[in-house]
């Protein structure tokens, strides 16, 4: 029994490391700081992110972040299935990695397993829209205010994203055509 536990216990230190290097930002990209993260409540509106399962699919998706008593945000993420016709929503927690100055926190849905959440673009002056990327290059949001960004603003955007090494070509851009969110 003994032994079984210490083979367990092996077997698991790897995915344990995985964990817990899986929220830091992409080698070489810059966080935003200083950031303040009650600027940063409130509701943000996806305009464009690259492709992943938890959000295939999903159109008018929008994120709802409120912080709580124990200094924890509660993250809402809400969009609607065009598939199956219907809201689906999934609520997380999102802690600060390190400094609550600097735009690097971690964002767990599941349980105990986090993934990175870093700002590395943000309208610092009236906190409009930002860039999000996860733990690695292959997941980048953008985010507005409102349902829609300017031209100009969403531009530099891409033009920021590039430089990081995100292959822009791939972003989906996501519709907001429903007033019933």
């Amino acid at each position: 029994m003994l032994l079984r536990s210490a083979l367990a216990a092996l077997l698991l230190l790897p995915l344990l490391g995985l964990v817990g290097c899986s929220y830091a930002p992409p080698k070489g990209v810059a966080v935003v700081s200083p950031f303040e993260l009650p600027r940063y409540l409130g509701t943000w509106y996806e305009i464009a992110r690259l492709d992943h399962s938890f959000e295939r699919g999903l159109s008018n998706v929008n994120a709802r972040y409120r912080q709580r008593p124990d200094g924890s945000v509660e993250v809402i993420n809400r969009g609607y299935d065009e598939k199956r016709r219907r809201w689906q929503e999934a609520v997380g927690t999102a802690r600060f990695i390190g400094a609550e100055n600097v735009g690097s926190l971690k964002v767990s849905f599941f349980g105990p397993f986090y993934g990175g959440y870093h700002l590395v673009a943000l309208d610092q002056q009236d906190y409009r829209w930002a860039l999000v990327m996860g733990p690695n290059r292959d997941y980048l949001w953008i985010l507005a205010r409102d349902k829609q960004l300017p031209a100009g603003v969403r531009e530099r955007l891409l033009a920021h994203a590039a430089k990081l090494g995100i292959d822009v070509s791939q972003l989906i851009w996501v519709g907001h055509d429903r007033d019933d969110a």
